[in-house]
């Protein structure tokens, strides 16, 4: 982990994870659904012997795009200091420090602040209390 956050600071970082982390799950539907789209053009085009060139061009763009989108949202996360665990669960850690050792605090949407942590090797399973 690239920088250590007291459970005050991590807290404090909330209100904006809550606006990227709730953007981040249609996003990615959204990709999905372009990649899906761009697969079938695809096997269109090679089923039936017709090169769809303009479609599959246009389709790729928009999966490019929509992939782009997404790094962004992560990469902001990233740039707060913090590690993206999950899209779909939203879970994400901080380093931290408790006892003299490195570990992660760990914070899910919906809460309301940082309230757990769990030691570098256990993950989310292993998460107790503050």
């Amino acid at each position: 982990m690239p920088r250590y956050f007291t459970v005050e600071e991590a807290t404090s970082l909330l209100p904006r994870l809550t606006e990227i982390l709730l953007d981040m799950p249609a996003r990615k539907r959204d990709l999905d659904r372009l990649r899906q789209q761009l697969a079938e053009a695809a096997a269109q085009a090679a089923g039936n012997g017709h090169l769809l060139e303009r479609d599959l061009a246009e389709k790729r763009t928009a999966v490019e795009q929509a992939t782009s989108i997404l790094n962004d949202l992560a990469r902001q996360i990233t740039d707060l200091g913090c590690e993206l665990k999950g899209i779909d669960e939203g879970l994400i850690d901080f380093g931290g420090l408790r006892e003299g050792r490195e570990v992660c605090l760990c914070w899910r949407p919906g809460g309301e602040r940082t309230a757990f942590w769990h030691d570098l090797e256990t993950g989310f399973a292993g998460r107790q209390p503050l």
